[in-house]
């Protein structure tokens, strides 16, 4: 690490903590060159991947819009901020873990599907309605029959 100072290539590290939460590191550093001290953090890097849409077009993953789908589709049925919350860090956890740089918006859709489809049979049958755009009656009311048994 260089000194921000005099740009002294050697620091040595006087003191290391974590953060209360555990997100970051907290290092005092002390330059071998001009002997003055300087704090640095260290954070983990994550990145979600891109989102791939169904026209070929690709996007930077938006939080807030997975978080706004959910709540569409939870709006006035019986699931907590909390149930709502853990789902989509599940969806999120899964989108890290794959180990991707590119993902379908379809493969977003089904994480999504398959969490609604624990929390709230409503839920999940309004977001499937939409998300996969019936094209008649019969389509949904198959989907409808699915989720009663």
């Amino acid at each position: 690490m260089r000194c921000p100072f005099c740009g002294h290539a050697e620091t040595q590290v006087a003191e290391t903590r974590v953060s209360e939460d555990g997100d970051f590191i907290r290092r005092r550093r002390r330059c071998a060159g001009c002997d003055k001290r300087f704090t640095t953090y260290e954070r983990a890097e994550v990145s979600f991947p891109a989102v791939v849409k169904k026209d070929g077009r690709r996007t930077e993953y938006a939080p807030a819009k997975l978080r706004s789908s959910f709540a569409l589709a939870l709006r006035k049925r019986p699931v907590s901020t909390e149930q709502m919350d853990a789902a989509i860090e599940r969806v999120e956890e899964k989108l890290l873990n794959l180990g991707v740089r590119e993902i379908p918006s379809q493969s977003i859709g089904e994480l999504v599907m398959r969490e609604l489809k624990k929390l709230d049979k409503v839920a999940y049958v309004r977001f499937a309605s939409v998300y996969r755009s019936f094209a008649d009656i019969e389509e949904f009311k198959t989907l409808v029959d699915e989720v009663k048994r």
